[in-house]
């Protein structure tokens, strides 16, 4: 039976034709589904799975989920700090997966009820491009189907990366898909990849009470990050016990009974319950296209696009983790409404992807929009920066959280007094829910003198960042 979401697919001899075909329903096929829909556009989407994609069932929204019952943990065991007196906590993990199950059904349904509401038509099934802009889809049953487009949007998504000798098995070797799905913790984990996600893993792992080693064959953990924003969470993660190694190579694992052991660096191993693969994710662009299209899919299988997501191919478009960009759900989001707009003939501003939001929900959290100082210099600019602690803001004294920063970079301008901002880069409590303001100044090209008119209001930690602006005048207040 088909589920409720979902169009049951059956052979049709003549085919269906719509304003937009969309291969792919997570954020990028579903918001260029809504977005063209909100325009008046016919859409149709063909998914594999179900709506939501990657993100919403076995990524983004279910690793919050868990990273979310390891700040509760954290909460509970610095209770009585706060003069409230509790016992140890202990975590029942199937009762946490019981409940991020249900947020990602609550959230599916909503997607689902959105789509029909819009009027948009789901297919489920496979679906492949043919050439002039047709799609074949085939269902779970083997039964195909053909429906075409005046335009094609390709959002097939990404699978996670594997490396040799860590072939998956779910149970000693697992990725961020076996992880989502686990009922119960191992007592020990080596995670493999010390970037956003690994880093994540490890500080929820590590908070319900898992001993955590991160193995990095980069120089540091959490590339492309600023690097005092880095030094922050290392030095949290060395407070924690999690062992962090770092220019390392891995060099396979040896099972024995209910552990393993990795081997890594030079002569070095770790013997632990189960390792975590996390080196990023491949774009799943395996059988997506027939021969023909005009689509070109690059040496590392991602399609290739302009600045408006146009493929090769007239009136086929591809955007989200299929393209060579950022894999964020908020830049798939963004993709599709250029494509959307660039098919309706509109003005369509392409992404600026050095400047998109970035947020990383390990402990302590980082965000950060702009040049970090290194790229800034690296680019010549002539730079201003200005730092502020989270230890001397009030309301991260209030809620025992001060571990952390907000860091600002600005261009010197010629009258060598701060300019325009750069860049913006936090660590510390909440500091993803704080990048709002500073995303804006960094896309807006908003001047220190600018922001710095603006009132922060008191006690808040996203006053922080408007105290860094404002010792960037050279007049603050709170900050030398």
């Amino acid at each position: 039976m088909a589920r409720a979401d979902i169009r049951e697919v059956v052979p049709t001899s003549e085919g269906t034709e719509f304003d937009v075909v969309v291969i792919g329903g997570g954020p990028g096929g579903y918001a260029t589904a809504l977005y063209g829909a909100s325009a008046g556009l016919s859409v149709a989407v063909v998914e594999r799975d179900k709506v939501g994609g990657t993100c919403l069932h076995r990524g983004c929204i279910p690793a919050k989920e868990f990273l979310e019952t390891a700040a509760v943990v954290r909460t509970v065991s610095e209770a009585k700090e706060f003069g409230v007196q509790t016992g140890a906590p202990s975590v029942d993990f199937a009762v946490s997966q019981g409940r991020k199950q249900k947020v990602v059904d609550q959230l599916h349904k909503g997607l689902a009820g959105l789509m029909k509401g819009r009027g948009i038509t789901t297919f489920e099934g496979i679906g492949t491009l043919l050439p002039g802009r047709r799609v074949r889809i085939v269902g779970a049953e083997g039964a195909t189907s053909e429906i075409g487009g005046r335009h094609v949007v390709l959002a097939a998504g990404s699978l996670p990366r594997t490396i040799p000798g860590f072939e998956v098995d779910g149970r000693f070797v697992l990725t961020s898909d076996e992880v989502l799905a686990l009922d119960s913790l191992p007592a020990s984990v080596a995670v493999i990849g010390g970037g956003a996600i690994g880093c994540e893993f490890a500080s929820m792992f590590s908070d319900v009470g898992t001993q955590v080693t991160v193995l990095e064959a980069l120089p540091s953990i959490l590339t492309g990050c600023d690097d005092d924003v880095v030094a922050v969470v290392a030095r949290s993660f060395r407070k924690r016990g999690i062992a962090v190694h770092t220019g390392v190579s891995v060099h396979g694992h040896t099972p024995d009974g209910a552990s393993t052991t990795v081997a890594f660096g030079e002569g070095q191993s770790v013997t632990v319950d189960a390792v975590v693969v996390s080196v990023g994710r491949r774009p799943r662009s395996e059988g997506l296209l027939a021969e023909g299209t005009g689509v070109t899919v690059d040496e590392r299988g991602f399609v290739v696009v302009d600045e408006l997501m146009r493929t090769g191919a007239e009136g086929v478009f591809a955007v989200g983790d299929l393209v060579n960009t950022p894999q964020l759900a908020h830049v798939g989001f963004a993709e599709a409404i250029v494509a959307v707009k660039t098919m309706l003939g509109e003005a369509a501003v392409p992404v600026d992807y050095t400047r998109v939001p970035w947020a990383v929900y390990c402990h302590p959290e980082v965000a950060f929009a702009g040049l970090t100082e290194a790229a800034a210099r690296a680019g010549g600019f002539d730079v201003v920066v200005q730092k502020d602690p989270f230890g001397g803001n009030s309301r991260a004294r209030i809620i025992g959280e001060t571990d952390g920063l907000v860091k600002v970079v600005a261009e010197r301008g010629p009258d060598g007094r701060a300019g325009r901002i750069l860049g913006v880069h936090m660590a510390g409590p909440w500091v993803t829910e704080q990048l709002g303001q500073g995303y804006l100044a960094v896309n807006w090209e908003a001047t220190v003198d600018e922001v710095a008119h603006f009132v922060q209001p008191h006690p808040t930690l996203s006053e922080g960042f408007g105290e860094t602006v404002l010792a960037l005048t050279g007049r603050g207040l709170h900050v030398g």
